[in-house]
């Protein structure tokens, strides 16, 4: 895979490690090359737009914001923004910026919610939780949990005092916002469950099977169902795919039924996705 369709499939930012194990260090240094991708600081590789939001957000006289600050910050989203997101102060009229390629929000920014041109992590994951849909805000909001920095305890803080368009929202995001979900494949795949009130998961639950122990990618206790966010093309390689051979095998043995959906059924035909869901909302508890 080339190394932009790989970064793309990885949420826009990505380690060497990352980006290489989906492509190639010769795709990557290639690409790089190319100008196609930039060298973050931190080790990270990101798409050109990435570092384009500070350009933009300087010429607008505002800050970086909501999904480029994301970003920004090395969070992997859902979609790397097309536009940059900028936030200005009030006063200002958007038709003021309607020539730019940026998305222009105008709010007033508090010095703290500010860090070196970008809106700090916890206004990024507000801003985000509050303007983006629920599975785009969830995967930043993840990311950012699994980054440590941003925790619980601040972000169901901020959601509590939250008023105003967007606050229920906000809430949702932040009671169940994860640093468990490992990419934003599993956070989506996650946030389409949780359109199911009778499907109750849990991502990376412990389950124990043929005397070892597994964590699949959500589980759902009460009818035995490992759901998995389907890496094959993430780990295609020949160890990688005997283990999950034995673990598929070893949670079936255990009476654990496993179901699978790959990146392009969850990304682009979520409604597959809920039809699966639909029918497995219908299946009895079982008895443990």
């Amino acid at each position: 895979m080339d190394a932009v369709t790989a970064l793309e499939r990885l949420g826009g930012v990505a380690t060497a490690a990352e980006l290489e194990a989906l492509s190639s260090r010769r795709r990557v240094v290639k690409a790089v090359a190319a100008g196609a991708v930039v060298r973050l600081h931190r080790g990270r590789y990101a798409l050109p737009g990435v570092e384009g939001a500070r350009a933009d957000a300087i010429a607008l006289s505002g800050v970086v914001s909501h999904g480029s600050a994301a970003l920004l910050w090395g969070w992997p989203v859902k979609w790397p923004p097309n536009l940059s997101w900028v936030t200005v102060p009030r006063g200002r009229h958007k038709r003021h910026y309607r020539d730019r390629r940026a998305r222009v929000v105008i709010a007033d920014l508090g010095a703290e919610e500010v860090v070196d041109g970008v809106t700090s992590p916890l206004r990024t994951v507000l801003d985000c939780a509050r303007q983006l849909p629920f599975d785009e805000a969830l995967c930043v909001a993840d990311s950012a949990r699994r980054s440590g920095l941003v925790s619980r305890s601040e972000l169901l803080a901020a959601a509590a005092a939250a008023r105003g368009p967007g606050s229920a929202s906000l809430r949702r995001v932040a009671e169940v916002a994860t640093p468990l979900a490992a990419n934003p494949f599993e956070s989506t795949l996650r946030a389409i469950c949780l359109e199911f009130p009778a499907l109750v998961v849990e991502p990376q639950g412990e389950v124990r099977a043929w005397g070892r122990v597994w964590r699949p990618d959500l589980v759902e206790r009460s009818r035995m169902l490992a759901i998995e966010a389907e890496s094959w093309e993430f780990h295609a390689v020949k160890d990688a795919f005997a283990r999950d051979c034995v673990r598929y095998t070893s949670l079936t043995l255990a009476g654990w039924r496993v179901i699978r959906f790959t990146w392009e059924q969850v990304m682009h035909h979520p409604e597959f996705v809920r039809q699966v869901l639909t029918e497995l909302a219908t299946w009895p508890a079982v008895a443990v």
